[in-house]
């Protein structure tokens, strides 16, 4: 079967029109991720399709969005897969609540539906009757992890912001929560806390602003690396590189080398280029006759330190 790749400018798509007979009946999967713009996305793929071509008894289809806010992207491809009549739906949402209407109507289409990632909403899932497991990391107590590696680095009193994710998604929420455990719990000071939408540029923006309103800042909890490189750039734009700390999580290739000198304390690997094949996995699973699944799976997640 021939695969079509295309990486544009709203999303990638490894896919087949609908309608295809696929070799050897194998199900279809349709993966759902964020942006594709963020590298620890990017990666999430190639894991993926590593993760197809090895096991070589599915046909994967991804997508991804736009940017970290293109939530309207993710709603078509729910659409788009339901009109394909995939198998398997596995789907990282960008927005917890906006995601919800569309996955309850894959499900009634008798798709086999995987949340993993980011968790949608309790509330607004049990308002549309709507059971459905989540498959993945404790952000609050991951974030948590990287807040005391702050703390413990720049003891009671320490001076710090925030940086926070995309406001709807369930795991901006957990890990600003966990970030404020660690804050509270070590008697820090918070200074100012944002969203940058998980943006590198936009954190930039958003921190150089904060630092020139605080320029006592001592410490920074950015909810992801790509945030954090945005601040490591305007922390090093600034010259104050060497005397404020950063710590974030995800873990991206990128970061390897921040780590290695320093100029970021810690992050939190969630192991994301494994996530969405082990989301996989569980859905193949349950689209062969195996249980339904429920709650709460939780995957793995580790702090990772800086090399100095």
């Amino acid at each position: 079967m021939t695969m079509l790749k295309n990486i544009g400018s709203l999303m990638l798509i490894a896919s087949l029109c609908s309608g295809v007979a696929y070799a050897e009946e194998k199900p279809v999967v349709g993966l759902i991720m964020k942006s594709l713009a963020n590298e620890f996305f990017r990666d999430m793929l190639e894991g993926t399709k590593e993760h197809e071509k090895s096991r070589g008894d599915y046909v994967l289809k991804a997508v991804g969005m736009q940017n970290e806010t293109d939530f309207q992207s993710q709603i078509n491809a729910v659409e788009n897969f339901i009109t394909q009549e995939v198998d398997i739906i596995v789907v990282a949402p960008a927005d917890s609540r906006a995601m919800i209407r569309p996955l309850k109507k894959a499900i009634e289409a008798g798709i086999v539906v995987i949340n993993f990632d980011v968790s949608l909403d309790a509330d607004a899932k049990k308002k549309q009757n709507l059971e459905l497991a989540f498959v993945g990391p404790d952000n609050r107590s991951g974030a948590k992890l990287a807040g005391v590696a702050l703390a413990n680095k720049l003891g009671a009193g320490g001076k710090v912001v925030i940086i926070e994710g995309n406001p709807g998604a369930d795991n901006a929420i957990e890990r600003k929560k966990g970030f404020m455990d660690a804050i509270e719990e070590h008697d820090l000071e918070l200074l100012a806390s944002s969203t940058a939408h998980w943006e590198t540029e936009e954190a930039n923006s958003v921190f150089s602003n904060m630092l020139t309103a605080n320029p006592d800042i001592q410490g920074v909890m950015a909810a992801n690396d790509s945030m954090a490189i945005g601040v490591i750039k305007a922390l090093e734009a600034a010259g104050r590189a060497k005397d404020i700390q950063v710590v974030a999580f995800d873990n991206i290739p990128a970061v390897g080398p921040m780590l290695a000198d320093g100029r970021l304390l810690a992050t939190v690997d969630q192991f994301g280029r494994d996530m969405a094949a082990n989301a996989i996995e569980k859905g193949l699973a349950v689209h062969r006759g195996g249980p339904e699944l429920s709650g709460w799976i939780k995957t793995d997640i580790k702090l990772v330190e800086a090399s100095k």
